[in-house]
Parts: structure tokens; C-alpha cells; sequence
């Protein structure tokens, strides 16, 4: 197989079969990321237990007290996958593309040629404001192709917005 990488010794075929490359330069995204979705989760986890707590206390149906046990157990959970999803994020810039990778049991890389992109957008909801974040998203012909860029500091998101928005131009005037 020429061409790909794969030298047929153990270690590349291990890096071949891994969906990070280990080629390029990852930039990490802030931690601060965690935060905000941990509080996105506890707003969700409150409203959710409140409700199953007054239903319990209405109708005292075992059934809801297990439920709000179950709903407890699946917010432990998800706060420790929280932390783990946020580390696993990260986007390197290229000379052609951008790549983009997430993802913990199932890892995902997307990679976006620039010359495909329509339009890069930057949005920070309120919870990211407090925290002084943003989150590049990358718009491409192919809707089901658009990738997003979360947990950047505003002037990181800027850069990255101004710099893909230049050499998207760049090349789509080539084609």
C-alpha cells in the first residue's frame, strides 16, 4: 500500500488504524470548557430531579423515587465523561484543510478542506461569555460536513475565523 503511510511494522499499523493523526500539531481548547458544561448539566440535573422529586412526593410511587436515584446516577456519570469529552477535543490547521477531532468511545475526526468552506461563523452563549469563550463554526457546501471549533478564547476564535475566512477566499479563487 503506497502512498498511505503504512510501513507494515506494528507501531504503523496502529497509527494507521488511529483516527488522530499524531503528524499534525493539535491545539487543545480551553479547560474552561468543562465548567460550562458542567454547569449546562447541573441546571438540567436540578430542573429534572426537582420535577421527579415533587411528583415522588405527590403520588409517593416507589417507581419515582428510583427514578430520582437513576437520575442522580446518569449525572455522576455524565459529569465524569464531561471532563474526559472536553480533553478529547482539539483542531489543527494545515496548508489545505482544517481537522477537527472529538470524541471518546467514538472518536471523530473531520477534516475541512478550506477551499469548501461557505462561511465560518463565531458564537458565544452566555454561560460561554462568563467564562470568555467561543466556538468557531465552520459552514461547507455539504451541511452534514460542518465542523465546530468549541471552548476557544474570543481572540483564539477571531484569529482562527479571520484566518480560515482568508483562506477559504484564497481558495476558491484557485478553483
Amino acid at each position: 500500500m503506497s502512498g498511505d503511510g503504512h510501513t507494515g511494522s506494528p507501531s504503523a499499523s496502529h497509527s494507521a488504524l488511529e483516527p488522530w493523526p499524531d503528524t499534525v500539531n493539535w491545539q487543545p481548547i480551553s479547560r474552561d470548557l468543562i465548567w460550562v458544561e458542567l454547569i449546562r448539566l447541573g441546571i438540567g440535573l436540578a430542573v429534572a430531579l426537582v420535577v421527579l422529586g415533587v411528583a415522588w412526593a405527590l403520588s409517593g410511587h416507589w417507581l419515582l423515587g428510583a427514578a430520582v436515584g437513576v437520575a442522580l446516577l446518569i449525572g455522576v456519570w455524565r459529569a465524569i465523561t464531561i471532563v474526559r469529552a472536553v480533553r478529547a477535543w482539539g483542531y489543527a490547521e494545515r496548508d489545505d484543510d482544517l481537522l477537527v477531532r472529538h470524541g471518546l468511545l467514538v472518536r471523530r475526526l473531520s477534516i475541512v478542506p478550506y477551499s469548501r468552506m461557505q462561511f465560518v461563523d463565531v458564537s458565544a452563549g452566555p454561560l460561554e461569555r462568563a467564562f470568555d469563550l467561543a466556538t468557531v463554526q465552520l459552514h461547507t457546501a455539504a451541511a452534514a460536513s460542518d465542523a465546530r471549533v468549541p471552548g476557544l478564547r474570543p481572540a483564539e476564535a477571531s484569529r482562527l475565523r479571520d484566518r480560515l475566512t482568508a483562506l477559504g477566499e484564497d481558495r476558491a479563487e484557485g478553483l
